[in-house]
C-alpha cells in the first residue's frame, strides 16, 4: 500500500506557512526559561530528552543540573561505573533509560571518538535512542530538518487537524507542517505548545497562537474511556541504628540483578501486611496506571543476610528506588 503523503483535508500551504509563523513567533515570546534551552551541545540535548521521557518537567531541572555536574561530557559518563550512574538518576525512574545511556555513553567514545552522529537516521543506531529522540537530537543540535512526535505534538497535530490520528500518519504530518530553516526552534515550539496551552484537559484556545487555523479550538471527543488507576497498599521497614540522623545507618536490601523491574537498586525491606497495628507513617506514590498507599513501619525485625546498614552520608551515592529516597526524605535522612 501507498503511504500517504498528507492527511486529507489538512492545511493549505498557505496555511501551513502562516501556522509556523505563529507558532514560531509564539515560542520566541513565551517559551520557559529551562537550563537545557541555553546549549545546542548534542551531550546536553540528548540529556534532556532522555530525562524528559516519561517525566514532568519541574522533577527534571534540579536532577538535569546534578547530572550535569557529576557528568559534565559523555567521556565522563562514559567512564563512570553503572552504580554512580543508577545513583544520579535515582528519583527520576524507569531506570533502564539511564542504563541505555551509559550503554550509548560507551559507544560514543569508543567507537565514534566521542562524537554524536549528527544524522536522526544515524543517531538510532545507539542504544536506547528510538525515532523521536533522534530527531530532537538532530533538529536541535544539528538543524536537521525532521519532526518530532511526543504527546504534546500529537494533541497538537489531532486538535489542528479535527481528527484522529495514529502510527505514521503522526510522523507524515509533523514533517509536513515543519519548518525547515528553524527545525530544533519549530520541533520545540510544538511540544511548548502542547505542554503549557494545548494542555490536555481545558485547553487555553484563547491564547493559542494558532486558534485561527485549529478544525477542533477545544477537546477532541473522547474515543475511549481512560484505564482507570489500580490502588495496592503495601508496607516497608525503616530500621535505623546509631539515633542522630546525620550519623544514622539504615538497613536497605538490593534488588536482583535480574529483576525485571529497577534490578540493582536499593529499597527498604518488604513487609506482609500488618493488620491490626498502626504504621509511624504512610505516604503515597504512583507508578504508570497504579496507585500505592505506603505504610512504613519502624524497628520491624526482617533478616538481614540479603541487605546491608547504610550510612546515611552515603544515600546519595547510591542507586535508590524512587519510592526509598521518598520515604528516607519523610525522616529527613536524605
Amino acid at each position: 500500500m501507498k503511504t500517504p503523503q498528507s492527511i486529507p483535508n489538512s492545511l493549505s500551504d498557505r496555511q501551513q506557512r502562516c501556522l509556523r509563523k505563529n507558532i514560531l513567533a509564539w515560542y520566541d515570546l513565551h517559551k520557559r526559561d529551562l537550563p537545557w534551552r541555553t546549549s545546542s551541545d548534542p551531550y546536553r540535548v540528548w540529556l534532556s530528552e532522555i530525562m524528559l521521557q516519561q517525566t514532568r518537567v519541574a522533577a527534571v531541572i534540579d536532577h538535569y543540573q546534578e547530572f550535569l555536574r557529576r557528568f559534565p561530557t559523555v567521556e565522563k559518563l562514559a567512564a563512570a561505573r553503572e552504580a554512580s550512574v543508577l545513583a544520579a538518576w535515582s528519583g527520576l525512574g524507569y531506570y533502564r533509560r539511564a542504563r541505555m545511556m551509559h550503554a550509548a555513553a560507551k559507544v560514543i567514545v569508543r567507537e565514534l571518538g566521542g562524537k554524536f552522529p549528527a544524522t536522526e537516521k544515524a543517531l538510532r543506531e545507539l542504544p536506547g535512542i528510538g525515532r523521536y529522540t533522534a530527531a530532537a537530537i538532530a533538529s536541535i543540535a544539528f538543524n536537521e530538518p525532521v519532526a518530532v512526535v511526543d504527546g504534546n505534538v500529537e494533541r497538537v497535530l489531532q486538535r489542528v487537524a479535527g481528527k484522529r490520528l495514529a502510527g505514521e500518519e503522526l510522523w507524515i504530518e509533523a514533517n509536513r507542517l515543519l519548518d525547515a530553516k528553524r527545525p530544533g526552534d519549530f520541533n520545540q515550539a510544538m511540544m511548548e505548545l502542547g505542554a503549557t496551552v494545548c494542555t490536555p484537559r481545558a485547553p487555553a484556545c484563547l491564547t493559542c497562537p494558532v486558534v485561527g487555523l485549529c478544525a477542533t479550538r477545544g477537546e477532541l471527543a473522547k474515543s475511549e474511556k481512560a484505564a482507570r488507576q489500580k490502588k495496592r497498599e503495601i508496607h516497608y521497614t525503616l530500621n535505623c541504628r546509631n539515633g542522630d540522623v546525620r550519623d544514622a545507618e539504615v538497613f536497605l536490601v538490593q534488588r536482583a540483578k535480574d529483576a525485571s523491574l529497577m534490578p540493582g537498586m536499593w529499597e527498604l525491606p518488604e513487609l506482609a501486611n500488618m493488620n491490626g497495628d498502626v504504621p509511624a507513617f504512610t505516604l503515597r506514590h504512583s507508578i504508570t496506571i497504579t496507585d500505592y498507599t505506603v505504610r512504613v513501619w519502624r524497628g520491624v525485625a526482617t533478616s538481614t543476610e540479603f541487605g546491608k546498614w547504610i550510612p546515611a552520608e552515603r544515600l546519595k551515592k547510591i542507586a535508590l528506588t524512587g519510592l526509598a529516597r521518598k520515604i528516607l526524605r519523610k525522616v529527613e535522612m536524605l
